[in-house]
């Protein structure tokens, strides 16, 4: 009995916090009905995908069910909307991985079921050769349809070279109207959402430059604060990782589609690739960065660094490279013009080479900060500085120049 009460109650708590949770996924839900409403975004690509879709398979059905009263008319709608795909290629790659697959099960259960007279022990055969076909590499995600075409065929009630051939036909053309419906109709393209991740990735970078940046000359700073920073370095190379998917999706999204001369004068491609380069080698340095400094949080240098005129030049430096990050993130739209990133890429330059003066002095001209450790240490810094400060500049300047095209 107790255990029923128990159960009961159980219960009662989970329909409770189901019934919570409907008002707060309706208010999500029409939250992103607005969205895609009143701006271009993911809500709109994904609604018209789906709208997309459902006329692939509405014109496919009108056709070969409606129209020609085909005996197996359902295949063409089935087919076409699976193919309505994210990006046109997607659509023609997979659409030739599926109709292969759905041929080639449906080709050896016919074959086998005329051969037997039987259709169980046909069955019995030819379904576990076409699951293993279905993992063949070259028919990807689509090799199930393998054993979906041969199903098909053994479950029918009748069977033969006719019906398979007009099923194979039906699939043809429901591949036929989802790729055009695809690639005709408002075709996807993911620019919109390569951009928005490298910018994001890059106000993320700069955030990371300008905390050391503010805390180095007081010294206020220890071994948490260090980790901290490194910790959140280690998590841009992530974000690298995300700008680097979104980018071959945008590169994929152009493929064979009939927008691409339209968009690709005012945003070409290239530029979103080059915009990754200088983001992974900025996310590889600022790592490299914070480690040197988690060392020396580790080493408590960070009290005797405060006063030296070499550590108030870095931080001025990660203040001016967190400039430089910031404003190559932003669009054209955003950024006034490219003097303001030219300039911040000039006074980086000159204060990386301010640093190289300045590091053989400070070594030289205080003794007891000679010492290799301490030497090590400042090189340390200096040679990720100079290697931020060059890759940068030299998006920068590549940035003005096609700006100025």
């Amino acid at each position: 009995m107790a255990r029923t009460s128990d159960a009961a109650r159980a219960a009662t708590t989970t329909l409770h916090g189901a019934a919570r949770a409907v008002p707060t996924k309706l208010h999500g839900a029409a939250q992103a009905v607005r969205r895609a409403a009143e701006h271009p975004g993911r809500e709109r690509d994904l609604a018209a995908q789906a709208l997309k879709a459902a006329f692939a398979a509405w014109l496919s059905w009108a056709i070969v069910g409606w129209w020609l009263h085909a005996p197996m008319a359902f295949v063409a709608p089935w087919v076409a909307i699976l193919l309505v795909e994210s990006t046109v290629y997607q659509s023609v790659a997979h659409a030739l991985q599926q109709l292969a697959a759905i041929a080639a099960g449906t080709i050896m259960a016919t074959e086998l079921v005329l051969l037997m007279h039987n259709r169980m022990g046909a069955m019995g055969l030819v379904l576990p050769l076409v699951v293993l076909l279905s993992s063949w590499w070259r028919l990807g995600r689509q090799g199930i349809y393998t054993a979906t075409g041969a199903l098909f065929v053994l479950t029918d009630t009748h069977v033969g070279w006719t019906t398979s051939g007009a099923r194979i036909a039906e699939a043809a053309f429901g591949a036929t109207v989802g790729i055009a419906v695809n690639a005709l109709i408002r075709p996807p393209v993911y620019l919109r959402d390569a951009r928005a991740s490298l910018r994001a990735a890059a106000r993320e970078t700069a955030e990371i430059l300008e905390q050391p940046a503010g805390r180095l000359v007081d010294g206020q700073w220890d071994e948490d604060d260090a980790k901290a920073w490194h910790q959140q370095a280690l998590r841009i190379q992530h974000r690298v990782e995300e700008c680097r998917s979104a980018v071959g999706w945008s590169r994929e999204s152009l493929w064979g589609n009939v927008r691409r001369r339209a968009l690709e004068p005012s945003s070409p491609a290239g530029d979103d690739e080059d915009a990754l380069v200088v983001l992974e080698y900025a996310a590889v340095h600022t790592a490299e960065l914070t480690r040197t400094l988690v060392e020396a949080a580790a080493a408590d240098r960070q009290s005797r660094w405060a006063g030296l005129p070499l550590i108030h030049g870095y931080a001025d430096f990660l203040a001016q490279a967190a400039r430089v990050m910031r404003l190559s993130g932003q669009s054209d739209a955003e950024r006034d013009d490219d003097e303001a990133l030219r300039q911040a890429a000039r006074e980086m330059r000159a204060t990386v080479d301010d640093l190289r003066r300045q590091m053989l002095d400070t070594v030289l001209g205080e003794p007891e900060l000679g010492e290799p450790e301490e030497a090590s240490a400042y090189g340390a810094l200096l040679l990720q500085a100079q290697r931020l400060a060059w890759h940068l500049d030299a998006a920068a300047r590549e940035d003005s120049a096609r700006g100025q095209v």
